[in-house]
């Protein structure tokens, strides 16, 4: 049985991984996008954000 990290790595090696990764790095290189994944991330680690 393969592992969860060798099936990640065989995906994201074809052609729709390719291109899912193509997508995702577009998306975050949107200033819109990553003001939106700075809020997340500090609602995780507890910096900022609550009143």
């Amino acid at each position: 049985m393969s592992s969860l990290t060798q099936k990640l790595t065989s995906f994201a090696r074809s052609p729709q991984g390719k291109k899912m990764i193509d997508q995702a790095r577009r998306y975050a290189t949107k200033p819109e996008n990553q003001a939106k994944l700075k809020q997340l991330g500090s609602k995780f680690t507890g910096k900022g954000g609550r009143s």
